[in-house]
């Protein structure tokens, strides 16, 4: 039986909660409480005061490394479209944004599927890890973000700043 283990970081934007299995590999992350994550997940969390690795790849993207994520191991439940939009997801590079309907045409789905992937966005148990923050309406508008837009702004901002530095 795998053993899930939380914690809770202090961020900018709010308290940042992530959740790993027993190897380290994150399976939920999000601007609440562990709790919340735990409901999420339907499963028990044991709360600690740090995950090692993750906990340090928080502080480092926090502190403005923007690739701090790229190598964390991530896993959730999901269908094989889910799957391929939280995939590409992480593809999209930090300080850059993509439309609901850029995103569906990347993955090959037909026009009119940017619900979809708004769907599969909405869906996503480890943001901002996989950072679904980066998909953006057409119009230029941020869309939903599950955490709220004041958090996605902070996200994309807090990106483009740190970007520009590099």
């Amino acid at each position: 039986m795998t053993r899930l283990t939380g914690a809770t970081m202090t961020t900018p934007t709010g308290a940042l909660s992530v959740v790993t299995d027993d190897d380290g590999t994150v399976v939920a992350a999000g601007f609440c409480p562990v709790s919340d994550l735990a409901g999420r997940l339907h499963d028990a969390v044991d709360v600690v005061d740090d995950l090692g690795s993750a906990s340090r790849a928080m502080e480092r993207y926090f502190d403005g490394d923007l690739t701090a994520f790229d190598d964390l191991p991530v896993r959730q439940p999901g269908t094989a479209h889910q799957q391929a939009v939280w995939k590409a997801l992480r593809d999209i590079p930090a300080g850059d944004t993509v439309t609901y309907g850029e995103l569906a045409a990347r993955l090959g789905l037909p026009p009119g599927a940017s619900r979809a992937v708004g769907t599969a966005c909405g869906a996503n148990l480890v943001a901002p890890i996989v950072p679904c923050h980066r998909v953006v309406r057409s119009g230029g508008g941020l869309g939903g973000y599950y955490y709220g837009l004041p958090t996605k702004q902070w996200l994309l901002d807090h990106e483009a700043g740190a970007t520009s530095l590099l």
